[in-house]
C-alpha cells in the first residue's frame, strides 16, 4: 500500500499550496437539473461524480483573485487537469503501447504497487460519495440486478456468439467465453466517474458482480464449455474488501470528518484516477506482451466487439425498460468493462491450452480502451432531466417495470 500512503501524504500538501483563497472555500452546491412541477415529477439533484469536474471547472473560470505564484499555478493546473482527463482514451494508448514496446519498463510495478494504485483509484472514487449516496441507491437495486443479468447473462452468450461467428479455435473460444464470464474491473468506476455517472450505483455494481464471480464465473465456465474452473472465494472476497470497500470506506470517511481537506484535493480526484488506471493497464499488458501481439485480427476483432457491443447492449436494454440516462451509462460502462487481468490469470491456472489466456490478454487492452472512450464521450454530453424517474442523478431510479410514482 505504499503508493496509496505516498499519495495521502502529498495530495494535501500541493493542494494547500497552490489553492487560491477562492478555492479553499466551500464549494458551490450546482443548481438541480429539474424543478418539482407535480407530484409525479421529481427533483434532480446534481450528479456525485461531476464534483471534481466542477471543482475544476469552477476554479478555472473563476477570476484570479490573487496575482501569487500560487495562485496562477494552480489555476494553470485546472485547465491542464481538464484536459488532461479528456484525453483519457490518448493516455490509455501511449501507455499500452510503451508497454509493449518496453514491458520491462514497468517490472518496478510490483504487485504491491499495482493493489496500493488500485486502492489509490477506489479512494480518488470514494472522497466524491457519501453513505447517503448508497442508501438512495439500494433503496431501488433493481439497476443492480439488471446489471448482474447483463455481466452474467448475456456477455457471455454474446462471447460465445462471437466465437463461433469469427470461427475461432475451441480455445480461443474457451478463452473468450471466460472473458464473458468473469466481473466488472475496478477501472469502470473511475470511467463512470469521467462520463458523469452514478459512482455509487458503479461500486455496488462492481462489488456485486465481483462477489458474484466466486460462484457464477466457474457455473457458467460448466455450462457452456464443460470446463471446470475451481475460483478462490476467500480469497477473492478478501481482496474485494482490501481494494474496492476499504479505500471508498476510507474516502467517505474522510468527506464526512474532513471536509476542508476532500475539498483542497478534490480537483486532484481525475487526474488521481487517470494515472493510476493507465499505470494499472501498462502494468497488466506488460505481463502479457506476447500473446497480445501474436493475436491476429482475427482475434482482435472479435474481442473489441465484446466490448463494444457489450457496452451498447448494456446501455440500450436498461434504456428500453425504463432507467434513466445516467443510470443507462453507468451499466453501459459497468458492462463492457470486465476485469481481464482476472480472466488471464484463471485461465493462465485452470485452462490446459496456452491458446485459451490469450484472448484474455487482448481484452486487457480493448476493453481499457472501450469504456474510456465512452467516459469522454458521455462527459461531453450533457444529462437531460426527464418526467420519470431517473436515478442516475443519485436521487430517483426508475422501477424496471410500472408506472410513475
Amino acid at each position: 500500500m505504499k503508493f496509496s500512503r505516498v499519495a495521502l501524504i502529498l495530495l494535501p500538501a500541493v493542494a494547500q499550496a497552490f489553492a487560491p483563497a477562492s478555492i479553499q472555500s466551500p464549494l458551490k452546491v450546482a443548481p438541480s437539473l429539474a424543478t418539482v412541477a407535480s407530484p409525479s415529477q421529481v427533483v434532480a439533484t446534481p450528479n456525485v461524480a461531476t464534483k471534481s469536474f466542477t471543482a475544476l471547472n469552477m476554479a478555472a473560470a473563476e477570476p484570479a483573485e490573487e496575482s501569487s505564484f500560487g495562485s496562477k499555478a494552480f489555476a494553470a493546473y485546472t485547465k491542464a487537469a481538464s484536459i488532461a482527463t479528456t484525453l483519457f482514451p490518448v493516455w490509455t494508448v501511449l501507455f499500452t503501447a510503451f508497454a509493449l514496446k518496453s514491458p520491462t519498463s514497468f517490472e518496478w510495478f510490483t504487485t504491491d504497487y499495482f493493489t496500493g494504485a488500485l486502492a489509490a483509484l477506489m479512494l480518488s472514487m470514494g472522497i466524491t460519495l457519501t453513505p447517503s449516496d448508497f442508501v438512495r441507491v439500494g433503496a431501488r437495486p433493481n439497476a443492480v440486478f439488471m446489471q448482474f443479468t447483463l455481466c452474467y447473462a448475456m456477455m457471455p452468450v454474446l462471447a460465445l456468439a462471437l466465437g463461433k461467428a469469427f470461427a475461432l479455435d475451441p480455445a480461443l473460444v474457451a478463452g473468450m467465453v471466460l472473458v464473458g464470464s468473469i466481473n466488472g474491473g475496478q477501472a469502470s468506476n473511475l470511467c463512470t466517474y469521467i462520463a458523469k455517472g452514478n459512482v455509487a450505483l458503479s461500486v455496488l455494481m462492481t462489488t456485486a458482480t465481483t462477489l458474484g464471480a466466486i460462484f457464477m464465473t466457474p457455473l457458467l465456465c460448466k455450462l457452456l464449455l464443460g470446463a471446470v474452473v475451481p475460483v478462490d472465494a476467500v480469497g477473492i472476497a478478501m481482496s474485494t474488501i482490501q481494494v474496492v470497500l476499504a479505500p471508498i470506506a476510507v474516502g467517505m470517511t474522510l468527506n464526512k470528518f474532513a471536509p476542508k481537506f476532500v475539498k483542497a484535493i478534490l480537483p486532484f480526484a481525475p487526474v488521481v484516477g487517470v494515472v493510476s488506471t493507465c499505470l494499472l493497464v501498462a502494468s497488466a499488458v506488460a505481463q502479457v506482451v506476447e500473446p497480445i501481439m501474436n493475436a491476429g485480427l482475427s482475434l482482435q476483432l472479435p474481442v473489441l466487439l465484446l466490448h463494444l457491443v457489450g457496452g451498447l447492449i448494456g446501455y440500450m436494454l436498461p434504456r428500453l425498460t425504463g432507467f434513466g440516462e445516467v443510470a443507462c451509462r453507468t451499466m453501459a460502462i459497468e458492462t463492457s468493462m470486465k476485469s481481464s487481468a482476472f480472466g488471464f490469470l484463471l485461465a493462465k491456472l485452470h485452462f490446459g491450452q496456452y491458446a485459451a489466456r490469450v484472448p484474455s490478454a487482448v481484452s486487457v487492452v480493448w476493453m481499457a480502451l472501450t469504456g474510456s472512450i465512452l467516459a469522454v464521450v458521455w462527459r461531453n454530453i450533457p444529462v437531460k432531466a426527464s418526467g420519470k424517474f431517473d436515478r442516475s442523478l443519485v436521487e430517483k431510479y426508475p422501477p424496471l417495470f410500472g408506472k410513475k410514482k
